[in-house]
């Protein structure tokens, strides 16, 4: 059986294709931006009212997705830091606030998953 025969359906050219997606139980990225410059906040829709020098930007990914809803949470109980924008599709997280809180944000929710929900994670990175 060649290729052109699995793409076609009763002789008729349909395109089959399944997606399934079996997320782990993990965090892919988590990075802090220390002092980022202006363009960057103004990209990302974030607030640009900030003083930039001790300001910083938190990424997180994780999945499954959901947890990004959790993670928003952790990061926002634990320091004085902002919701840049979470996605519970995606799994993505973004705070921003002074680098020491954002720091302690993205720490808290990597230590959580990782403790408590037992989640593989990454090492929380920065630039």
């Amino acid at each position: 059986m060649d290729i052109n025969e699995l793409l076609t359906d009763n002789g008729k050219d349909k395109l089959r294709i399944i997606q399934e997606l079996v997320p782990g139980k993990q965090v892919t990225l988590a990075h802090i931006i220390s002092g980022p410059d202006a363009v960057l906040y103004q990209k990302l829709g974030l607030n640009p009212d900030l003083d930039y020098a001790r300001s910083a930007i938190g990424i997180l990914t994780v999945s499954p997705a959901e947890t990004a809803v959790i993670a928003a949470d952790i990061a926002i109980k634990t320091a004085n830091v902002d919701l840049g924008f979470v996605d519970r599709f995606s799994g993505t997280l973004i705070v921003t606030g002074m680098v020491s809180d954002t720091e302690s944000a993205i720490n808290a929710v990597v230590s959580y998953v990782r403790d408590t929900l037992g989640f593989a994670v990454c090492e929380v990175t920065r630039t």
